[in-house]
């Protein structure tokens, strides 16, 4: 399998909004930190509190990703990086801790074609006709 190293963003990712749901308690309780000022709202609070859960497992996380070999960061899939796959014949196996990006102008028959499967854990931007046509090679 040919090694494709993860390359940097021309321009940094969107974040990736997600729905929390928290008790009456604690949502009192984070906006009296933030009327006391230690945080500017409530999403500074809440992001302080994951990026601080996320310090105390690092060392977990470090081993887990060299255990499932997890490239680590954002890793770019392009065109002429898949018809180089598939002309030697071979197939990835993508798994990536981060975000997955296959370029717009690949075809769901290129991907197919180039990739056995697709482990992304985080977010993956494709075309909805080639997540359509990896959904089976999702894991």
């Amino acid at each position: 399998m040919p090694a494709l190293t993860p390359s940097a963003a021309a321009s940094r990712p969107s974040d990736e909004k997600i729905t929390v749901n928290v008790g009456l308690v604690d949502l009192g309780q984070i906006d009296l930190l933030v009327q006391e000022g230690f945080y500017a709202n409530r999403t500074d609070l809440i992001r302080t509190a994951i990026r601080n859960q996320l310090a105390v497992h690092a060392e977990v996380v470090k081993q887990v990703v060299a255990r499932r070999t997890l490239v680590l960061g954002i890793q770019h899939f392009s065109a002429a990086q898949l018809q180089a796959v598939q002309a030697a014949g071979e197939k990835l196996e993508i798994r990536v801790l981060g975000l997955a990006v296959i370029a717009p102008d690949v075809t769901p028959e290129l991907a197919l074609a180039a990739i056995d499967s697709l482990t992304v854990l985080g977010a993956l931007q494709a075309s909805a006709p080639v997540k359509q046509a990896l959904s089976s090679r999702m894991r």
